[in-house]
């Protein structure tokens, strides 16, 4: 999708592989995570629910976190669509959508992590996805607004959520 100017122009799939129209959430603050159900960094599936829940509450329909499971690295989320969305709700609770597993680097990377990328690539302008939980803030006008590492925790992420929803 190289004709992609925001966002808004993405369709990824849902679990059960429909199309998920991004300008769904057009006017809202997105918080995109590429995520891993058995990584070093699979607890921050519970920072993420918690600043979920905090955000909504103080601001309704105004923030949402999208979370695509992906297996690139060291083979973190083998298991099946089904699997990933029992296991982060079982195990941490999680209400925010998690989306299809996808592929982030690469010749099958997802045409909206490549976009994500070419908006805000990363140190020394690299534009790989370097692990699992990186995260991408998208403002209400559907660009990349900020990108965070892996190490990067979501509890310190909701200033500049804020910032974004306050615009």
């Amino acid at each position: 999708m190289a004709s992609a100017t925001t966002f808004y122009d993405f369709k990824p799939l849902d679990k059960k592989g429909a199309e998920v129209p991004l300008s769904d959430y057009k006017g809202k603050v997105v918080l995109i995570v590429n995520t891993a159900s058995k990584c070093g960094f699979t607890p921050q599936f519970a920072g993420l629910e918690k600043l979920w829940k905090s955000i909504s509450e103080k601001h309704p329909d105004q923030f949402v976190i999208l979370g695509f499971p992906c297996n690139q690295f060291g083979g973190q989320d083998p298991g099946s669509d089904d699997q990933i969305q029992e296991f982060c709700q079982v195990n941490y609770g999680v209400t925010f959508p998690v989306l299809k597993k996808v592929d982030v680097n690469g010749d099958n990377a997802s045409p909206l992590f490549e976009w994500l990328k070419a908006e805000k690539p990363g140190l020394l302008g690299l534009k790989r996805i370097k692990w699992n939980f990186e995260k991408f803030l998208v403002g209400k006008d559907g660009h990349v607004k900020n990108r965070w590492a892996s190490t990067t925790k979501p509890e310190s992420l909701e200033a500049a959520i804020l910032e974004e929803i306050a615009k």
